[in-house]
């Protein structure tokens, strides 16, 4: 909606701005949404239940003298989840919910979603801290399977209760005085926690297979007993499964969380632990159709196989049986004599072989053979060493006259003869090593001359020395 235009103000002379009353309730609703859900606590006033089925009601509340009140208001589609308890005039409550504005009227109001009693605020704050340490504990997230035919079912409730009859109810409709044993004991009120505790184990330790822990709905306040902790202990403790049925489906205890199975509702619950009856026993006929058809199998194979063994000839006719082994024995027989001499002829093939390699491997044979290759090899040997001998006496011979005809000696008895200087081994080959007086000595073929050297000639032009 358009705001009206900005025009001076008569006592001022300045320009403001105007606003439409639907602006100021559209800034109020906006700034009331900022909130989000708040909680407002006061005493319950001006209760009305129109044919609407909404729920107004007036939250009010006195400080410092001064009496102050807020309208609430439940819608019709809220009015059940909000109040679980019944309110009334007087009624000290805390309100949850958000705050609107009306714009006809120009007022607020807090539209409430729940409704619940001073002090049970706490009470949920406290249940909230148990689920957590018994989360930690692993408390749930237990789920043991349920037997398929219980022999009894436990139940812990009150009997005088709408939740047991519709037990019973869903009972007869499913299978008619199945085996129930019921421990009676208050669902609601204080001190019912320890007494709703103890039916369970009293139960526990009385045969049954499992337990059904069930009660009506209500409102929290009527179902607290089953957030306590002393119910939660005997569920955890039981031996056998447990099964809850408190409440209705939007219910949520903690003694749902800690139980093995939970139901919506006790009827949901006998549907889940009772067997049917007719689907029990339509199954058990469908077994024992199976069973007749799998011996009818079984006994019509029998008589086929006993049909042909009946008609098998070892059974007809004795003689048969007898015949037909002495067949087997010839057969087995001729192959066992076929066998001895095929056995015995490659023995005696091994032994003949045996005995030639024995006889060319004699030791006498062995010693004449040995002789007649030392034989050969000596001749082998001898000749070629004597033919070898003489050559290298020829070869000697040749070397010694060679060897004579070069020797000194040889020269020496043909009239040479060889100078030096007494005292030196070298020969003399020229006289101007010489001087006069120098001893020398002159080695002939057969002795030796020592003398002096009186005068030294040296070669003439004609290469002949003087004497």
């Amino acid at each position: 909606m358009e705001s009206v235009p900005s025009r001076k103000t008569a006592e001022s002379g300045s320009t403001q701005r105007i606003f439409c009353v639907s602006e100021i309730n559209e800034h109020l609703r906006s700034l009331l949404s900022r909130l989000g859900r708040v909680a407002v606590e006061g005493e319950v006033a001006s209760l009305r239940r129109p044919a609407s089925g909404h729920i107004y009601f007036n939250l009010k509340d006195r400080r410092r003298g001064i009496e102050s009140v807020i309208g609430c208001a439940i819608w019709r589609s809220q009015v059940q989840r909000a109040t679980k308890q019944p309110i009334k005039e007087g009624d000290q409550v805390i309100a949850h919910g958000k705050l609107d504005v009306y714009a006809p009227r120009g007022s607020y109001s807090l539209i409430v979603d729940r409704v619940e009693a001073v002090g049970l605020g706490a009470l949920l704050v406290q249940l909230e801290e148990l689920k957590r340490e018994l989360a930690l504990l692993g408390w749930f997230e237990r789920s043991r399977p349920l037997p398929a035919l219980p022999g009894i079912i436990g139940v812990v409730t009150s009997r005088d209760g709408a939740a047991f009859q519709d037990f019973l109810r869903t009972r007869s409709l499913r299978w008619p005085l199945y085996p129930v044993r019921l421990v009676h004991t208050p669902v609601q009120g204080t001190g019912a926690s320890k007494e709703i505790a103890s039916a369970i184990s009293s139960l526990d330790g009385s045969g049954v297979d499992l337990i059904v822990l069930c009660r009506g709905g209500g409102s929290l306040e009527d179902l607290w007993s089953f957030n306590e902790l002393p119910v939660a202990e005997a569920i955890w403790n039981c031996s056998v499964p447990v099964v809850s049925g408190v409440g209705h489906e939007t219910d949520v205890t903690l003694a749902d969380m800690v139980a093995d199975h939970r139901a919506h509702t006790p009827t949901d619950a006998a549907q889940l632990v009772i067997p049917a009856r007719r689907e029990f026993e339509e199954a058990l006929e469908r077994r024992q159709g199976d069973l007749i058809d799998a011996m009818d199998r079984l006994l019509g194979e029998r008589e086929e196989r006993l049909e042909r063994l009946r008609r098998s000839s070892w059974l007809s006719r004795a003689d048969w049986i007898l015949g037909d082994r002495w067949s087997e024995l010839s057969k087995l027989g001729a192959r066992l004599i076929h066998g001895a001499r095929n056995r015995l002829n490659t023995s005696t093939q091994v032994l003949e072989s045996a005995r030639h390699a024995l006889a060319v491997q004699a030791p006498a044979r062995r010693l004449e053979q040995g002789n007649a290759r030392l034989d050969m090899a000596e001749r082998r040997l001898v000749t070629p060493l004597r033919e070898r001998l003489a050559g290298l006496h020829a070869s000697l011979d040749l070397a010694a006259g060679r060897l004579e005809a070069f020797s000194p000696f040889a020269v020496l008895r043909r009239g040479y003869s060889i100078t030096r200087v007494v005292g030196e081994s070298a020969p003399l080959s020229s006289p101007l090593a010489l001087s006069a007086g120098d001893r020398v000595e002159t080695r002939l073929a057969r002795g030796t001359i020592e003398s002096t050297v009186q005068r030294v000639v040296p070669e003439d032009s004609d290469g002949e020395d003087e004497a």
